[in-house]
C-alpha cells in the first residue's frame, strides 16, 4: 500500500558506512571478566540498590529498584557474586562517576525463574507495571521509561502509533539486523503497544537503504495478520529523530513546547518493542542489547551484549587496528568519545566505533563565521545556529534562550555543513550546561533565602508570642492587685461609714457609692483580662459575614459583663439610689 509522505526542513546526507557491519549475522558476545552495571540507565530517578557486596545473584535478578514512576528497574546481566556497590566512571561526555553494581560472573549464566504473562488477560496498568519492573526503556537513544509513554492521553485520542526503524545515524546497523533476524518478535512487541494505546493505525517507518529489513518486517506483519503498514522513507539524516519521522509519516509537526501525544501520536523504537515482547512473553528483563562494533576494526559486526560489559573487552571481539586511539559511543554525528575505554555498555549503547585519525581526520582550525546561513538551512528544527553560536561564544546565555537553544537536538547537521569548520554543537552544549548550572545555583540560592526568611519569621513570631504572653500575665496580675485593693478599700470604707453613721450619714452614703464603683471597675478589669486571655487569632482574612457574626457575639458578651457588674448597684436600698 502506497501512502503520501511529507518532508521535514533541513537535513544532510553524510556517508552511511553501514555495509561493513551487515555482512555477518548477529553474534552473542562471551561473558566478560566482570560486569559494571550503572544503576541510572534511563531518564528519571536513580534506582535504589537492593543488593550488597557478597550477595549471590542470578541472571535477571533485581539489583536496582525503580525510584518513582519515571524510572526503570535494573537487573543482574548474569549469575555471579556482587563484588561491590560503588562509584565508577560512566559512559558520558562529562566523565563523572555513577553508582554501579559490580558483578563477578560465575560462568553458569543461570536465570531466575521466568514467568511469562498473558497480557491480554491483564489490566493495562498491570502490563505497564511489568514493563517498568523489567527495566524496559527506549533503546533508540533517549532511554525514556517505556511504560510512561504507554499511558494514553485522556483528552486527545490516539491517531497514529509510529514505530521507528529508520536508524539514520551513519555506521549504526543494530536495528537493521534486529529487523532482519527477529522481525516476528518485533511485530509482536508492536502489538502490545497497539493494544495498550489503541491507535487508529500503526506505521512502521524504515529508511529505504534497508530493503532487507523492510521486506522481513512486511513478511512478519503478513504472517501474523496484523494491520500494520511498513513504510519506506527517504534516507536523510536525521529522519530517525522522533519528531522528524512523525512529520514524514503523518504530516504532523510537533511544537517544541508540546509532546507528540498532544497531537495524537506516539513513537517507539523497534528494539524497544522487541525487549517489551521478551519481558511480557518470556519473563526476561532487559539484561542485554544489540550493539554494532565497527570503525577502525578488522571484523565489524553486531553483537548481543550483556549490560555492564567493559567496552574495551567488547571491542577486542572485532580486532581493532593498532592505531585505534579511542572509542566513540553512538554514531559520528551525535556520539562522543568515552572518557575511559573500560567504561561499561549501558542500555543507551547502540554502537561502538573504534576511533582513529585516518578514519576521522582531525578538523582543520576553526575559522570565523561568515554568516552564510548554511547551518540554518540544514537545521531540522528551523533554528538559527549562527545566532546561537554568537551568543554562546559571548556567554550571553539569555539571548541564546531567546533563540530557543533548548529546542536544539544536537543532531550535528549544522557542524557538518559549516564551511568555517566551527564545532557548533559543542558551543550549544556548553551554553546549555552553563544555563543549567546557573539555574541550579539560583534554585539553591532561592532555597537558602526562603529558609533564612522563614527562620526570621519564626523568630519574630516567637518573640511576639512571648511578648503577648508576658503582657497577658502582667494584665492579669494588675487586675488581681486592683481587685484586692478595691476589696480592701471597700472593707475600710464600710467600717468607717459604720463608725461615723450616727454623726455623718451623707459621708457614709458617698463612701458606699465609691466602694460600689470600685467593685464594678474591678469586675470590668477582670472581664477585660478574661477577654484578652481568649482573644481569637488568625482572623486577618475573615469574610464580612464572619466578621459581623464575631462583632455581634462580642457585643452580647460586653452587655452581659456590664449587666453582671451592675447587679450590686441595682440591689442597693432606694435611699441610696435617690440621694
Amino acid at each position: 500500500m502506497l501512502m503520501n509522505l511529507f518532508k521535514f526542513k533541513g537535513g544532510v546526507k553524510p556517508p552511511t558506512n553501514k555495509t561493513q557491519s551487515v555482512t555477518l549475522p548477529i553474534a552473542v558476545a562471551p561473558l566478560p571478566s566482570r560486569l559494571v552495571v550503572p544503576l541510572h540507565q534511563s531518564i528519571g530517578g536513580t534506582p535504589r540498590p537492593v543488593v550488597q557486596a557478597g550477595d549471590k545473584v542470578l541472571k535477571g535478578q533485581l539489583i536496582g529498584e525503580a525510584d518513582g514512576w519515571i524510572s526503570a528497574a535494573v537487573h543482574a546481566p548474569t549469575s555471579g557474586t556482587v563484588l561491590e556497590v560503588a562509584m565508577h566512571v560512566q559512559p558520558h561526555p562529562s566523565g563523572l562517576d555513577a553508582l554501579c553494581v559490580v558483578i563477578e560472573p560465575d560462568g553458569k549464566d543461570e536465570w531466575i525463574a521466568r514467568e511469562p504473562l498473558d497480557y491480554a488477560s491483564l489490566k493495562p496498568e498491570e502490563v505497564r507495571e511489568r514493563l517498568q519492573q523489567s527495566g524496559v526503556v527506549g533503546l533508540g537513544g533517549a532511554v525514556f521509561p517505556t511504560h510512561g509513554k504507554l499511558t494514553p492521553a485522556k483528552t486527545v485520542p490516539m491517531d497514529e502509533l509510529v514505530i521507528n526503524g529508520a536508524e539514520c545515524e551513519p555506521f549504526i546497523t543494530c536495528d537493521d539486523l534486529l529487523m532482519r533476524e527477529r522481525a516476528e518478535e518485533v511485530v509482536r512487541g508492536i502489538g502490545i503497544f497497539r493494544d495498550l494505546l489503541q491507535p487508529k493505525k500503526v506505521l512502521i517507518g524504515i529508511e529505504d537503504n534497508k530493503p532487507e529489513a523492510a521486506a522481513a518486517m512486511r513478511a512478519a506483519v503478513d504472517a501474523l495478520k496484523e494491520p500494520f503498514l511498513v513504510v519506506s522513507v527517504p534516507t536523510l539524516y536525521p529522519a530517525g529523530g522522533a519528531k522528524q519521522l512523525i512529520r514524514v509519516l503523518t504530516g504532523k509537526e510537533v511544537p517544541a513546547s508540546k509532546r507528540s501525544t498532544d497531537l495524537g501520536v506516539q513513537c517507539f523504537n523497534v528494539a524497544t518493542a522487541y525487549t517489551a515482547w521478551r519481558a511480557i512473553a518470556h519473563g526476561e528483563p532487559v539484561v542485554s542489547r544489540l550493539v554494532t562494533i565497527t570503525g577502525n576494526v578488522h571484523e565489524p559486526r553486531n553483537y548481543e551484549v550483556l549490560i555492564g560489559t567493559p567496552m574495551d573487552e567488547l571491542l577486542k571481539l572485532a580486532t581493532p587496528h593498532p592505531d585505534t586511539d579511542g572509542i566513540i559511543m553512538g554514531g559520528p554525528m551525535m556520539g562522543f568519545l568515552v572518557p575511559q575505554a573500560s567504561v561499561p555498555v549501558v542500555k543507551a549503547t547502540n554502537c561502538l566505533i573504534a576511533h582513529a585519525d585516518r578514519l576521522f581526520p582531525p578538523k582543520a582550525p576553526e575559522m570565523p563565521c561568515i554568516r552564510c546561513g548554511s547551518c540554518a538551512e540544514a537545521c531540522p528544527h528551523e533554528l538559527q545556529p549562527f545566532e546561537m553560536y554568537w551568543f554562546s561564544r559571548a556567554k550571553n546565555f539569555g539571548k541564546t534562550q531567546e533563540y530557543h537553544i533548548f529546542d536544539c537536538i544536537e543532531c550535528g547537521c549544522c557542524s557538518f555543513v559549516c564551511p568555517s569548520r566551527i564545532p557548533l554543537v559543542q558551543y550549544f552544549r556548553f551554553a546549555k550546561s552553563e544555563i543549567w548550572a546557573r539555574e541550579r545555583e539560583k534554585k539553591a540560592s532561592d532555597g537558602a533565602k526562603a529558609r533564612f526568611e522563614f527562620k526570621q519569621m519564626r523568630e519574630e513570631r516567637e518573640k511576639a508570642e512571648k511578648a503577648e504572653k508576658l503582657a497577658k500575665a502582667a494584665a492579669a496580675q494588675a487586675a488581681k492587685k486592683a481587685a484586692e485593693a478595691a476589696a480592701a478599700a471597700a472593707e475600710g470604707n464600710a467600717a468607717e461609714a459604720e463608725a461615723a453613721a450616727p454623726e455623718t450619714p451623707a459621708v457614709a452614703v458617698d463612701a458606699q457609692k465609691d466602694a460600689k464603683k470600685a467593685t464594678i471597675e474591678a469586675a470590668m478589669a477582670r472581664a477585660k483580662a478574661q477577654r484578652e486571655a481568649v482573644q481569637p487569632k488568625n482572623i486577618e482574612a475573615l469574610k464580612a459575614a464572619q466578621q459581623q457574626e464575631i462583632d455581634q457575639i462580642e457585643a452580647r458578651r460586653q452587655a452581659a459583663h456590664l449587666s453582671e457588674a451592675a447587679e450590686p448597684a441595682a440591689a442597693a436600698p432606694a435611699s441610696e439610689k435617690t440621694e
